[in-house]
Formats: C-alpha cells, sequence, structure tokens
C-alpha cells in the first residue's frame, strides 16, 4: 500500500479532505434553519500542512510537535451577521463556498485521475 500511496502522491490525501470539507459545508446548509447552529468549516491549508508534517521523517519522535487533539482543520466561522436565534449559518456564503469547494473537488479528482492514467500507461509498457 505504501508503494501506492508514494505512487500518487499527496493527491489522494487531497481528495479525502476535500470530500470532508464538502460534508461540513452540506451540514452547515441543512442546518441553517436549526436553532442555535455554529457554522464550521474545513481549513485545507492547516490539513494538507499535517499530512505533510506526516510525511516528513524524524530521527526522534519528539522532533515534531503533535499538534491539537480533535478533528484536525475544523473550526467555527465567524459569520458577518448573526442570526436572532443565535444560528451562525448564512445560507448564501455556505451554498458559495460548497460551490467552490466542488469545483476543487473536481480538480483534485482530475490530477488523481491523470496519475492513475499515467501508473496504466507505465505498467502496459505504453
Amino acid at each position: 500500500m505504501k508503494i501506492l500511496d508514494n505512487a500518487l502522491g499527496v493527491h489522494a490525501k487531497a481528495l479525502s479532505a476535500r470530500s470532508e470539507r464538502l460534508e461540513v459545508l452540506a451540514r452547515n446548509i441543512a442546518n441553517a434553519d436549526t436553532p442555535n447552529f455554529k457554522a464550521r468549516d474545513f481549513d485545507f491549508k492547516q490539513v494538507m500542512r499535517e499530512v505533510q508534517d506526516e510525511a516528513m521523517v524524524t530521527t526522534q519522535a519528539g522532533h515534531l510537535s503533535q499538534g491539537e487533539s480533535g478533528p484536525v482543520g475544523l473550526k467555527y466561522r465567524t459569520p458577518f451577521n448573526t442570526a436572532f436565534d443565535g444560528n451562525t449559518v448564512e445560507l448564501t456564503v455556505e451554498q458559495a463556498k460548497y460551490g467552490q469547494s466542488a469545483g476543487e473537488y473536481q480538480a483534485t479528482l482530475n490530477f488523481l485521475e491523470q496519475r492513475v492514467s499515467g501508473i496504466r500507461k507505465a505498467l502496459r509498457g505504453e
């Protein structure tokens, strides 16, 4: 499995992180009318930093900080306008973020498909 991870590079983990972000944004949209629901978002840059830190080889376990516990990259969103019922979901913002994230997911999927296609060609000897 390590060989496959090396061949696919960071794209496989990026696709998983982007999928998680889409789930978080969809949860926000679904709870737009739920009183006291706090909108959350996924910090993709922080997640990818964690992936790179995991990939680093160290001579001793204490060389890298262990980071924070809990879901990496999941944070509460600061709203522009808070609703009277305490809900921080702004539907238009969430829909825009979801659309942008869906495009980024598709781009990452395309990179991954190209990588797999290249591996197939190499295995066939083309």
